[in-house]
């Protein structure tokens, strides 16, 4: 009965068009009138205590870091960077995005935007070099979501946050299935791109490849500085994102010079903006995973899945057919949102490593950007590359699977993940 009228007055919410927000804070008060209390009191306190956590604050940090990287000319450098080594290579225009791809999600960890970045400045090159626009506009969208698995990720911090789970270890066990993603694009695109006759980038002498690398050095080193100063505890993942905004700020304004005060003020709006939906999203789902709990929907979960309880590879296996069947009708923040506190009991009653899990769900949330019809990355690539849906679907198939076969791997071989977070940590 509980999980009827959980399901049904989030659902209705939604297809009434209600925000997602507010469609879970309409599940939340459903709950309460199906426990026999109605007490708005409750919902509110529990709101402002749902904003109310210090590692929320990395979110606007990192946001804001990925806006000043933008217009600071991080991005185009580098993209410049890798077209100077692997751009004359025969497909190398796919390299390079790939190359970007799993650099800037060190850097900024938001899908949309580094697919929009990206695809801007490489799809019009590989449009006139003679590559298949859709298939390059399915690579750079696959290459986009690997942000939200790399750190430092704004779907990991969410996830911590709900789940009660320690960020830092989540962004560390991040790094190899990130990675692993961008290795899966890169035999995926080699495949499929051996026989394209496209012209290629003429060759940069070595001359020129140093200037890159010069040019981008800074820029490369943004998410070696991250990553490591998390290893060696150098700071957590909230003065991470300072440190991120900082470095990105006297980079854009002081080193590049493509920065300036004028333009501050609107990448801080936009950041706030930003920032303000994903807060009152998370605020909002806590409220809704306190009243879950409560309700014993995660134990009625629990109940279903007792079959598969034995085995955690085959629930994890279970579990992530599940998120990949909703990622198809929901978007990222929604699944995240709506998921974590329903199956992180059951993780955890089934004895499985929770940063394994979240790493996992986090991964399937992602992939679930690109899938439709709801994907957001879907919509900003045929945007950017300007085709339609069909066109870039029929063009993204080969690295769809690609992705989600390095998921598979990592439910059938848990060691993927937990081994390199051991030496990590």
């Amino acid at each position: 009965m509980t999980i009827a009228v959980f399901t049904l007055s989030l659902l209705g919410a939604m297809m009434l068009g209600a925000p997602i927000a507010f469609a879970l804070l309409i599940c939340a008060g459903a709950l309460m009138v199906a426990q026999g209390q109605i007490d708005t009191t409750i919902l509110s306190q529990k709101l402002v205590e749902g904003a109310d956590s210090f590692p929320l604050l990395a979110i606007p940090f990192f946001i804001l870091a990925g806006e000043l990287m933008n217009a600071g000319g991080i991005s185009r450098r580098i993209v410049n960077f890798a077209l100077a080594w692997v751009g004359h290579l025969r497909g190398g225009l796919g390299l390079v995005a790939i190359f970007a791809s799993v650099v800037m999600a060190a850097i900024s960890g938001s899908a949309a935007a580094d697919a929009a970045a990206i695809g801007a400045m490489l799809i019009p090159m590989m449009r006139q070099a003679g590559y298949d626009v859709p298939r390059s506009a399915g690579l750079i969208a696959a290459g986009g979501v690997i942000a939200p698995v790399i750190p430092p990720s704004i779907g990991l911090i969410v996830f911590g946050v709900i789940a009660n789970v320690s960020i830092g270890k989540l962004f560390l066990a991040g790094i190899v299935p990130g990675l692993m993603m961008g290795a899966s694009l890169v035999i995926a695109w080699t495949w499929v791109a051996r026989r394209d006759k496209v012209s290629v980038q003429p060759r940069q002498s070595m001359a020129a490849r140093g200037r890159a690398a010069v040019d981008g050095f800074w820029a490369l080193l943004m998410p070696l500085g991250i990553i490591g100063g998390l290893k060696f505890g150098v700071f957590t993942p909230t003065e991470a994102g300072v440190a991120a905004c900082v470095y990105a700020f006297v980079l854009g304004a002081l080193v590049y010079r493509e920065l300036n005060l004028r333009q501050c003020y609107g990448l801080l709006v936009a950041a706030a903006k930003s920032t303000a939906v994903v807060v009152f999203l998370i605020a909002a789902a806590l409220v809704s995973a306190w009243l879950i709990t409560t309700s014993e929907v995660p134990a009625q979960v629990a109940a279903m899945l007792e079959p598969f309880m034995g085995n955690k590879i085959l629930l994890m296996f279970v579990i992530m057919v599940i998120v990949v069947i909703v990622g198809t009708a929901l978007d990222f923040a929604p699944t995240l949102m709506i998921l974590t506190p329903v199956l992180m009991p059951v993780v955890k009653q089934a004895g499985i490593d929770p940063v394994y899990f979240g790493v996992l769900f986090i991964m399937n949330n992602a992939i679930g950007l690109i899938t439709p019809p709801v994907g957001i990355v879907l919509n900003v690539m045929c945007g950017v590359a300007k085709i339609s849906m069909k066109e870039l679907m029929r063009g993204l198939w080969p690295f769809l699977w690609a992705e989600l076969i390095v998921l598979l791997l990592l439910v059938l071989f848990p060691s993927l993940v937990l081994v390199p977070l051991k030496w990590l940590s």
